[in-house]
């Protein structure tokens, strides 16, 4: 394709006079311009990170000293702080809320269980869930759709250079922070872990975009912000905020952003990702020392973000390493399995959300209930064990979170089934970590919670409310390193509770398919670096089991949604193809000096956003690709109507009538469109010189370079349009085409030489074998 084609796939009609020239190829790109965003189908755009290259860029920054490149450099990192800030008084927050609505839930239920009012006991945990995922799941439809889910597929999309309209909104982000509080409090078995690294990206996007006009909330030192690189850096900081804030684990949240987030890495990125992370791991750990004191309810009394809860002293020999090597091999296959069934439930959630906005309300519901009964009715299968003698605790436990819940049983026992059921995800995690209880729990009950945990995982994740996938995958892994330390019992020297965090370890490599960041993420949250060579050691023979299966759960949801995600390396296919190849519909370009009519006529009638600029006699000797005018850019001077009478160039005071700021970056709120703007009939007759806002240098391959190349190229300068020159200066244009985000799609370049479809089943089947 020439340029981006509209949303709707068909091809734009065009003007036909002598100043705009139509090719005629193949037909358009017809590959999807929409994408499932959060609950909800939108349209989609790429987003440009090159660097622009004209004269009125270039005379803004000749014209800055030493005192705004200082704001630039102060700003920047001024902007990490307060993203870091924020990340962790939200992190907080959210823990300190969830922990208190849940265990006035659970104190409540416990009470009628005790007087042994058991029908009233059970309505009130059912009635209690099904309104805080009603109330979740209304704001997220109604208020803001794009909150629905973790989001990190969509700041993965985003840092790839996809843009969707409203994911980092203020709207997203507070139904995000408000929808994960009720949607995790409500007993479904969803995390706050993806939905914080979407709450960080929303707190940079905004903190970035320097405030709204709309409501006159400007900053002036944040104008050099307003472009996508820089946001880019500042949502990548966000992200890793985000998991620092989920876990209190600084360094695992950059590299979590390095690892499995960002798609453009560089040193100094590191430095002010790390920065942010730091920021927030300080804030957590003061105001959590600060709830220690009994000042936030039930917070501080078992609901810590941290799980120091492993032993002191872990030792290990050689006869540990069989188990612990059929873990890694069972948790990849058990990963990659969960990876299938939730892509399968997904595809049928959305066969259901097709049907209206009321079905989403009735599956969340119908998931809550379904979750309240099966919560509440398996612990009366499990057995009553008598209270440890040497429980560090009091048993049972009644009134608060802990390991040792009584449930229905008899004074001095109590159910462990129960004791994991009626805790928030965090406390059941703690309960399975926990070291020295290797005889608390039965092994029909670890192998009840591991199957109703790993189902009701995948059944919770796709309704209408933010919720994520980290903590109930680490909560199944625990689950089912618990289960195999107890099937080893004593021919191991490892704790139950270690094995549980390798579990975690297994199903969240073979799920997730990430290692190092992983593993800090682990060694943080356990606080035992003691276990790093065994933590290594399941990673890494996990996520080799799962890849022979399927791919990371985060990438088949990015497919599934429909988002252009530009992989870092192109198929075998793409090498037997040229550029030239894989271009097509009509194209369209302005000249130099182009009439203000044919403008307005190709933007009303396209929905292109970057159109080449050639210049002709009497401008140049023959035709020569000048470079490259984006549709903001024309907009901005349509609006501001500098025309001229005749066809002459506008000479060097027209840049005086504009700033760069003029044509920075719009915010989230809605953009120029053309059908805003009203001319005159003897403006339409007038003419712009394009010549001091098109992009002189804009990047150009030539027609026979491979499209794998090409691709490459793309990704890594973070390209919105790419110009393809001819070979030969024998043709009547300089130009053959543009390349786009959509041309370098498989399903595009398969519709168009569908033969290249058994080499690439060819190559997946050798991927999935070695």
């Amino acid at each position: 394709m020439a340029v981006e084609v509209a949303a709707d796939g068909e091809e734009s009609p065009l003007l036909d006079p002598p100043d705009s020239i139509q090719l005629h190829r193949r037909s358009s790109n017809t590959t999807s311009q929409v994408a499932i965003v959060g609950a909800t189908i939108c349209p989609i755009e790429s987003l440009d990170y090159e660097m622009l290259e004209n004269e009125l860029f270039k005379q803004d920054w000749r014209s800055r000293g030493w005192l705004q490149i200082c704001q630039y450099i102060f700003m920047k990192w001024t902007l990490c702080f307060l993203v870091g800030l924020f990340a962790g008084l939200v992190g907080f927050f959210n823990n300190l809320t969830v922990e208190n609505i849940a265990g006035i839930k659970f104190v409540a239920t416990s009470n009628l269980m005790l007087a042994n009012k058991y029908g009233q006991a059970f309505g009130v945990f059912a009635v209690s869930n099904f309104v805080l995922t009603l109330f979740s799941s209304v704001i997220t439809a109604y208020v803001a759709p794009a909150a629905a889910g973790s989001g990190i597929p969509e700041v993965k999309a985003y840092l790839n250079g996809v843009d969707a309209p409203g994911i980092f909104s203020l709207q997203t982000l507070l139904v995000k922070i408000a929808g994960s509080i009720f949607a995790v409090s409500s007993s479904l078995v969803v995390g706050k872990a993806g939905p914080l690294v979407h709450t960080g990206a929303c707190i940079a996007a905004i903190l970035g975009q320097g405030g709204s006009k709309k409501y006159r909330l400007t900053c002036r030192w944040l104008r050099y912000f307003k472009n996508d690189r820089d946001k880019r850096d500042l949502v990548t900081c966000g992200s890793a905020a985000g998991i620092a804030a989920a876990f209190r684990a600084p360094v695992g949240g950059v590299l979590f952003a390095f690892e499995e987030v960002s798609s453009w890495w560089r040193s100094a990125l590191l430095w002010r990702a790390f920065f942010t992370t730091a920021v927030g791991a300080v804030v957590l750990r003061w105001l959590i020392d600060i709830c220690k004191s009994g000042k936030c309810g039930l917070f501080g009394k078992g609901g810590l973000i941290m799980f120091e809860v492993t032993s002191e002293n872990v030792t290990y020999n050689f006869v540990d390493l069989p188990p612990v090597i059929l873990l890694g091999v069972f948790g990849g296959i058990l990963g990659s399995f969960y990876n299938f069934l939730l892509m399968k439930v997904l595809r049928f959630y959305n066969f259901i959300y097709r049907k209206g906005t009321v079905y989403k309300l009735v599956l969340a519901c119908l998931v809550s209930v379904f979750t309240s009964c099966c919560l509440f009715g398996l612990p009366w299968l499990a057995p009553c064990r008598p209270c440890p003698i040497e429980a560090l605790e009091e048993c049972p436990t009644i009134g608060r979170s802990g390991n040792y819940k009584k449930f229905q049983c008899t004074p001095g026992h109590y159910n462990d089934l129960a004791s994991l059921f009626f805790n928030t995800n965090d406390d059941a995690i703690r309960n399975l970590f926990s070291s020295g209880t290797n005889n608390e729990f039965d092994y029909l009950s670890i192998l009840l919670f591991f199957f109703t945990s790993y189902f009701l995982g995948i059944l919770s994740y796709g309704i209408v409310a933010p919720c994520g996938l980290f903590v109930p995958v680490i909560l199944t892994g625990a689950t089912y390193g618990r289960f195999v330390g107890m099937l080893v019992g004593a021919k191991s020297n490892l704790d139950h509770g270690l094995f549980a965090v390798l579990g975690s370890a297994a199903f969240l490599a073979g799920s997730m398919r990430m290692t190092v960041s992983l593993c800090v993420i682990l060694l943080e949250l356990t606080n035992n670096l003691l276990l790093l060579p065994l933590v290594m050691l399941v990673l890494l023979i996990s996520k080799t089991v799962a890849d022979c299966f399927n791919g990371n759960v985060y990438d088949q949801l990015v497919r599934m949604k429909g988002l252009p995600y530009l992989e870092a390396h192109a198929e075998p296919y793409m090498r037997q193809l040229a550029v030239s190849d894989v271009i097509t519909g009509p194209l369209q370009f302005f000249n130099g000096i182009e009439q203000v009519g044919n403008i307005v006529h190709v933007l009303k009638t396209t929905r292109h956003h970057g159109f080449p600029v050639i210049d002709e006699p009497p401008f140049s000797d023959s035709p020569v690709l000048f470079g490259l005018v984006l549709r903001s850019h024309l907009l901005v001077l349509l609006k501001k109507k500098i025309f001229l009478h005749s066809r002459t160039l506008a000479g060097i005071d027209a840049l005086n009538q504009f700033t760069a700021n003029d044509f920075a970056k719009r915010g989230s709120g809605k953009g120029d469109s053309i059908d805003d703007i009203e001319l005159t009939y003897d403006e339409m007759r007038m003419f712009i010189d394009l010549h001091p806002i098109s992009n002189a240098s804009p990047y150009t391959v030539v027609e026979t370079m491979s499209l794998a190349k090409a691709l490459i190229l793309f990704r890594e300068v973070g390209l919105r349009h790419l110009l393809v020159v001819p070979k030969s200066s024998n043709r009547v244009l300089p130009l053959v085409g543009i390349l786009t985000r959509h041309d370098f799609m498989p399903e595009h370049i398969l519709g168009l030489h569908p033969l290249l479809q058994q080499s690439r089943l060819g190559y997946l089947l050798w991927v999935s074998v070695i």
